[in-house]
């Protein structure tokens, strides 16, 4: 049997990549949404069926590189929550795709005051 047989091209679009991205981006503690861009001067959060709006992906043959979006909780430490939404992005995109994660920037658009919660049920806020 030969192993040097290519059945031919798997190519993943962009969209489905994001969709991926910002699946794993919203499961992070402290991530209110992702936005879908400023709208008079605010942060425009985007709901779970338009996830992809608020991830800009390029895509090659093996790699791809993110940029995120999104709304924090008011009150997260910014940079872990960053830090970990790169780390869940990379891994999530990395284990469905196979494509190499060179890059995932993250772009802090707002946040979000609206519901409180005990600072004991999200461990990424600030005490």
């Amino acid at each position: 049997m030969n192993n040097n047989i290519e059945h031919g091209q798997i190519k993943i679009a962009d969209e489905v990549v994001g969709i991926i991205a910002g699946l794993a981006a919203t499961e992070v503690p402290g991530v209110a949404g992702m936005s879908g861009g400023l709208a008079g001067g605010i942060a425009e959060m985007l709901g779970r069926k338009n996830l992809s709006k608020g991830v800009k992906v390029e895509v090659g043959e093996k790699e791809a590189a993110i940029d995120l979006y999104i709304i924090v909780e008011y009150g997260v430490k910014i940079p872990d929550v960053a830090w970990q939404i790169q780390e869940s992005v990379k891994k999530a995109i990395e284990n469905m795709t196979g494509l190499n994660v060179i890059e995932v920037n993250i772009h802090v658009q707002g946040v979000n005051m609206e519901k409180e919660e005990k600072k004991e049920d999200n461990p990424l806020r600030v005490k």
